[in-house]
């Protein structure tokens, strides 16, 4: 049995000024604003401050991980670097969240949330929404997809820069050693192997499919060498809809 990752990071971890990190596991830099749908999420909870990713499907709502909850979450939008000021960049605090109400936080089954932001983002050359898959799409097999983050670029070091990978989406039998691991609610992505993944503090980010959010980061396992474990959003995409209605 294969040990879970999950992708929550602290804060502290990030690089101090100045300081160079390498790429997203296996991936590169991605080209600034070339992903104007993501979100930079900070995150305050007990034990301090954390960061995960997200993505804009409206002018005011934002989703992530439902494991990325905390007492206060601020979202930055427009990012490349996080840790620069820079005029393309948006932040706004989260009014509400809502985890879906089945979220398991021990099989981070149903490991989806809606953020409500307290204003809507203003949409232009560094901001923009990403599609929702229909209800009853499915990822083919083979599909090759990217995701993007600022989380961890190796196990020990970090960065402020959106980095992106290029996964693969698998069988689900790839990812039947993680435990707990459910075809229904979540997608294999990644060839064995490779070490091609997202990390630590990639959470919530979208996986994104001919330019489709088909997944959210979810998690890895420990050694590198396995698939990485997506939330499957056209299973959701009924309830993120309610819920859009509803708090709109």
């Amino acid at each position: 049995m294969q040990v879970r990752i999950y992708l929550l990071l602290p804060m502290a971890l990030l690089l101090p000024p100045g300081a160079q990190g390498g790429e997203i596991i296996g991936g590169r830099e991605a080209k600034p604003h070339s992903r104007r749908y993501m979100a930079f999420l900070e995150i305050h909870d007990e034990k301090g401050k954390k960061k995960c990713g997200g993505f804009l499907v409206k002018p005011n709502f934002v989703l992530t991980a439902a494991h990325c909850r905390g007492r206060k979450i601020t979202v930055m939008l427009g990012a490349h670097n996080v840790r620069n000021r820079e005029r393309s960049q948006q932040e706004i605090p989260a009014r509400r969240w809502v985890p879906h109400p089945e979220y398991d936080k021990e099989t981070y089954n149903n490991d989806i949330m809606v953020l409500q932001l307290s204003r809507s983002a203003l949409l232009n050359k560094w901001v923009r929404l990403i599609p929702l898959p229909n209800a009853k799409s499915r990822v083919r097999l083979g599909s090759n997809c990217s995701v993007a983050g600022w989380g961890r670029t190796d196990r020990n070091s970090g960065t402020d820069i959106l980095h992106e990978v290029d996964l693969e989406v698998m069988k689900d039998d790839k990812c039947d050693e993680y435990l707990a691991y459910n075809s229904s609610t979540m997608l294999c992505v990644g060839k064995p192997g490779l070490k091609k993944l997202p990390y630590r503090g990639d959470s919530g980010g979208p996986l994104v499919c001919e330019g489709v959010a088909q997944g959210i980061v979810s998690y890895v396992d420990d050694d590198w060498l396995g698939p990485s474990v997506f939330t499957r959003l056209s299973k959701f995409v009924p309830w993120i809809q309610n819920i859009l209605k509803n708090q709109s």
